[in-house]
C-alpha cells in the first residue's frame, strides 16, 4: 500500500475540549489528516470537529490507534466500536496498533476482523522496531500497511525503513520536529538551509521528511504554526540539502526507548 497524504495534524495529548477547537483551526486551515488514539483521550473531540465541519466524510482520512489495556482480541475489536462512536463514523481510514507490547497478535486479528468488515480502510502498528515488525509481518494475514514511529531530521529510522520497503509498509513519523529538542529550532545547519528556501527550520524538517516519502504528522494547538506547518508544497530541498540533512541522523530516540524495561514497565501501567 502507498498511503500519501499532503495535509495532517496531531492530537497527541491535546485536552478534548482544546482538541475540538484545534481540529476545528486545522481543518478551516486545509489539513484533512487527523490522528488521535485511544490513549489521547479526545477521540470524542477529533468526532466533534469533524461532524461540526460539515465537510464531506471521505474528504478526512482519519487514524486511531488501540491501546495496550485493550490489547487481545475480543477487547481490541470491542474498542475499535467504541473509538468509531466516539470519532461518529462508521470507519476509520488507518487503524494501528499503539505499542508493541501486551497481545499485540490478538490486536492485530481484530483489526484484520475490522479491516475485513469495512471498519478500518488501512490497518498497521506504531513503534513496531525492525525486529517485532518483521516478526508479526511474517505471522499476519493483512501486512501492516503503515508503521507510525518517531522520525525526525535526528532520528531518521534508516534502518526500519529498509525492511519496511521489504513488506511494503509506508512510515508515518509523529513528532517529525522532535518536539524542539535537540535545539530543533535553532539548529543552525537548518537554518542555513532555511535562508536559502525563506523558510523556516519547520518547514524544512517537515520538507525533508515530505521528499524521503515519509508521512509527517506535527502537533500543533497554534493556528499560525498549523499555517506554517501547512506551506511546505511551494519549494524544494535541493540533492545536496538532503544529503547535509541525512548526516543529522544519530540513529536513535530523543524520548523512549522501547527496550528499556523500566519504560516498558511504565507504558503498560499508563
Amino acid at each position: 500500500m502507498a498511503l500519501k497524504c499532503r495535509f495532517w495534524v496531531s492530537g497527541f495529548f491535546v485536552d478534548p475540549k482544546e482538541c475540538e477547537r484545534c481540529v476545528t483551526e486545522a481543518i478551516e486551515t486545509g489539513y484533512r489528516l487527523i490522528d488521535t488514539a485511544q490513549a489521547y483521550y479526545n477521540e470524542e473531540g477529533v468526532g466533534n470537529a469533524v461532524k461540526k465541519s460539515r465537510i464531506n466524510r471521505e474528504e478526512f482520512f482519519l487514524v486511531t490507534k488501540v491501546w495496550i489495556t485493550n490489547s487481545g482480541e475480543e477487547k481490541a475489536y470491542r474498542s475499535i466500536d467504541e473509538s468509531l462512536k466516539k470519532l461518529q463514523t462508521d470507519y476509520v481510514d488507518l487503524l494501528l496498533i499503539h505499542q508493541p507490547f501486551g497481545d499485540y497478535y490478538g490486536t492485530y486479528r481484530a483489526m484484520e476482523k475490522a479491516y475485513k468488515e469495512g471498519k478500518a480502510r488501512a490497518i498497521g502498528v506504531s513503534n513496531f522496531f525492525p525486529d517485532r515488525y518483521v516478526d508479526l509481518c511474517n505471522f499476519v494475514e493483512v501486512k501492516p500497511m503503515v508503521n507510525q514511529m518517531e522520525t525526525h531530521v535526528f532520528q531518521q529510522e534508516k534502518l526500519s525503513r529498509k525492511y519496511m520497503d521489504k513488506y511494503n509498509t509506508q512510515l508515518m513519523s509523529w513528532s517529525p520536529m522532535a518536539r524542539g529538542e535537540n535545539n530543533f529550532f535553532d539548529n543552525e545547519t537548518l537554518k542555513a538551509i532555511g535562508e536559502k528556501h525563506n523558510k523556516t527550520v519547520a518547514q524544512v524538517g517537515l520538507r525533508f521528511l515530505t521528499q524521503e516519502n515519509i508521512i509527517a504528522i506535527p502537533k500543533s494547538t497554534h493556528k499560525k504554526r498549523m499555517e506554517e506547518n501547512f506551506n511546505i508544497f511551494d519549494f524544494k530541498l535541493s540533492s545536496d540539502d538532503m544529503e547535509t540533512i541525512r548526516k543529522m541522523d544519530k540513529a536513535s530516540s530523543i524520548f523512549v526507548n522501547h527496550y528499556n524495561p523500566e519504560f516498558v514497565e511504565h507504558i503498560i501501567n499508563y
